[in-house]
Order: C-alpha cells, then structure tokens, then sequence
C-alpha cells in the first residue's frame, strides 16, 4: 500500500501520497475526474509557476505581501523551473472544474510545500506558506487561469513557432532557387495545364507561410495583454490597485516578452475570444501545410504509375509485405498533425462559446488544445523543412516526358490562331497522341520554328 499522509483543506481531512507535493484540494481533483489521464501541457505548466513568481514578485514591491515569505515562494518556482521532473508534481486531468481552479490550486499547493521548507531553514521555523494566503495572494483561479492561457500560449508563439515557420521559408526558398531550370505540366483540377517552373510552384508554398507569420504575429498583440488583476469576476477585489500593471511589467522581465495588463478585465475573464482567434490562425497554418504535403505527395506519387516529378528522402520501408515500397511518410505525418489542428480547434471554438456571465468554463481544455496545436505545428513544419524539402531530388525526365506532349500548350497559340483553332488543334493532339508541334504545324501555315517559340514551355512561364 502507498505510504500516505493526512492533509486538510476547506472541506476537511483527506489522505495524500507522502511524498506528494501537493496537498488536499489538488487530491481532491485527482479523485474527482479519472477522466482522460491526460494533463495540462508541460508549456502550461511552466508558465503557470512564472504567473505565480510574478505574481510574489510584485506583491512584495507593492508591500503587500512580506518580503520573507515573497523571497521563498519565488526560490520555490525557481526550483520548480529548474526542475527536470516537474510535471511529476502536476497530476491533474485537463478534464476538470471548468476554471482551471483545481490546477491553480495545485500550482498554490506545491509552491507552498517547497516555500515552507525554504523558510523553516531560514528564517521562520515554525511558520508554513499556505496556498491560498500567501501564494496566491491577490489572485483567483479566475484571472490566473486565463493569464496562464496568454502566457505559455504568448512564449510557444514567439519563442517556437514563429521562428520554426520562417526557418522553413527560408529552406522552401533556398531549395527553390536550386530548382529553377526545371519546367514542369502545371495542374488545375488534378488536368494537365499551362507549364510552370518548380521555383514559382515552391516559391507559392513561401508566399502562403509569410501570409500565416504575419497572421500569427497580428495576434500577438491581443495574446499578451493579461487578466491578471481581475481576480473573481474582473473587479480587483482583493489585490492591491498597482498590482496588474506591476505584474504585467514583472512578467515582461522575467519572459523577455512585453506582456500589458487587459484594457477590460471582463472581457478577458469572461470569455476566451483571443485563444480561439489565435487557434484559428494556428488553423490557417495547418490547412497550408495540408496543402503543402499534399502537393510534396502527388508530386512523389509513382516511382512509374504516378508523376513521379521529384523523389522525397527514403526513410524507412514502406509495407510489410511489399518489398521494395517507399512511402511519402513525412508529408503523411504532417497532414495526419494539420488534420488534428484542424479538430483542436474545433473544439476551442465550442469552449470559447462557454463564457457564461463574468467566466469562461472551459479553459483548460482550451488550454491543453492550443498548446497542442502550436506544438504540433512547430513540429511539423520543422519536420517536413528538414526531412523533405530540403532534401528531395528533382526527376528531369519525367517532367520532360510529359511536358512537350501537353496538348494545353497550344493556348499560346490563341493569340494567333484563335481559340477556336487551338481547340480544334488540341484536340486531334488528344486524340492521335501526338506532340502539340507537330499537329500545330501540320492544321496551321506557322512555320516550325516560330511554332517552336510560341509553345516553348520556359518562355510560357512568365508573362515578362
């Protein structure tokens, strides 16, 4: 049997694990909800214990709460930070009270047990921290939660994802510039059309992942500006009158990212617009990646019955009773991670409909969901950068096999001929399988060579 030990909260006595950390309300929640066993991302965590250093951080400045017990809840964050096995003392399932209070709680209940050691060996041997008292000083579920949400949500933002995405910019574009000499059929509805370079077709790839940073960084405004201060319902009721704008600036310190209190602490407490609209352009980033896999995989399609225009990497065997299969694995995995973005947030925007008056009631599962997403996408876009285009081959013949028999090459002719004629023309080209200059030349009086440049597929990539 597991050694236990009795805590007590509000509610009464309870028996803990005796080596826990925490205390009665976070056990409390363990036996409340065996819902998932999932728990509140490691990012979440993190920056919760940095909301609560903070938080000690600017009540001392602001003398409201004593420097002795300030300084050891900020050595016991330090210690949880520094910590390899801290989401250990976080056992909580995402699927709880709709608050987060039984996460805060834990975070209140932990930072105290390691505060109060720090200050029996210093300075006060008899005294404890308590959870609620000194740890969360000044604070409610209601306004950490959500600041919390900001937070991690704000640092995964800025720290690794927009980051990741222009690392894979930059490796589409370079990859881009050594592919430029190849001419491949463009497609529209999946049919042969006009020609295209395989730079301009990487370079569209680019111009998609710019669009989505400067989305992403639009949000980042909005995505930093902070419910702490509002406490129970957004009226401040028991934190000091400086208390947001210190901890906005003692958090902008600690994080290296300027983080500002929110101009209407109702507004963010009581809903959760700012996660879901940054979940939907975490969204929008995954449908190009979708797009963008989805491309690498018809273009790998073959090696003989499908395009065949480039060779991804071969990773791994394909089929276990094929031998010799190889399969697009990364653009599969990253469309497998697009697709998962794409439920998350899904059910971000059903938790952000939930704010019910002065709350939003489901904020960890938004919270778990979005950190979810923007890891996801991190990893994928770093995923397919390295291990896809930066290292697929370019197969010259087959772009060229089926580049100058493309009857869609007559369009060129329009011009001169009218379409009329070149329909006519493209069509016996169908018909009889014959290369486009040779029919042009027999059903027109163009000379050959003339005939060559009009249909010259480099030339018909650009307008210029």
């Amino acid at each position: 049997m597991t050694k236990t030990r009795v805590e007590k909260d509000s509610m009464g006595e309870l028996n803990v694990p005796h080596d826990a950390l925490y205390g009665a309300q976070t056990q409390r929640a363990i036996n409340n909800f065996p819902v998932s066993g999932q728990r509140l991302p490691e990012p979440f965590i993190r920056a919760l214990i940095t909301v609560k250093k903070a938080a000690a951080l600017a009540n001392m400045k602001l003398e409201a709460l004593d420097e002795s017990r300030g300084k050891v809840i900020v050595s016991a964050c330090d210690e949880l930070l520094n910590s390899d096995d801290v989401m250990a003392h976080f056992p909580v399932d995402v699927f709880q009270t709709g608050s987060g209070t039984s996460s805060n709680m834990n975070a209140n209940e932990v930072i105290a047990t390691v505060a109060s050691r720090y200050l029996k060996e210093t300075i006060h041997p008899n005294e404890t921290i308590h959870p609620n008292d000194h740890v969360n000083y000044g604070q409610s579920s209601n306004d950490v939660i959500p600041t919390t949400i900001h937070v991690s949500a704000a640092l995964e933002l800025e720290k690794h994802l927009i980051p990741a995405v222009e690392t894979l910019i930059a490796q589409i574009e370079e990859k881009a510039g050594s592919v430029s000499q190849y001419c491949k059929t463009g497609r529209t509805h999946l049919m042969d059309a006009m020609p295209i370079r395989m730079d301009q077709s990487l370079l569209s790839w680019s111009a998609q992942l710019k669009q989505q940073v400067n989305t992403l960084r639009s949000h980042q405004p909005a995505i930093q500006s902070l419910a702490q201060g509002g406490t129970a319902v957004g009226t401040s009721i028991n934190a000091h009158p400086d208390f947001a704008a210190t901890f906005a600036d003692t958090i902008s310190e600690l994080t290296e990212l300027k983080f500002t209190p929110a101009e209407n602490f109702f507004a963010v407490i009581g809903s959760q617009d700012t996660a879901v609209s940054l979940s939907g352009a975490v969204k929008s980033l995954a449908v190009t990646m979708m797009k963008i896999s989805n491309d690498l995989r018809w273009m790998n399609s073959g090696p003989l019955a499908g395009l065949g225009e480039i060779a991804l990497e071969a990773l791994q065997p394909g089929s276990s009773i094929m031998p010799g299969k190889v399969n697009p694995v990364i653009p599969e995995a990253v469309a497998m991670a697009s697709a998962q973005v794409i439920g998350n947030d899904g059910a971000i925007t059903v938790g952000g409909q939930s704010g019910n008056f002065e709350l939003n009631v489901m904020l960890p599962m938004i919270a778990s969901n979005l950190l979810s997403s923007i890891t996801l996408m991190t990893n994928s876009v770093s995923l397919i950068g390295e291990k896809a285009i930066k290292t697929f081959s370019v197969n010259k013949e087959a772009l060229e096999e089926v580049l100058y028999r493309n009857p869609v090459l007559v369009t060129a002719l329009n011009p001169v001929i009218g379409y009329a004629k070149a329909a006519e023309i493209a069509k016996v080209a169908y018909k009889e399988n014959k290369p486009i200059l040779e029919v042009a030349e027999a059903m027109t009086d163009i000379p050959k060579d003339e005939l060559t440049a009009l249909i010259d597929p480099k030339k018909l990539t650009s307008n210029r």
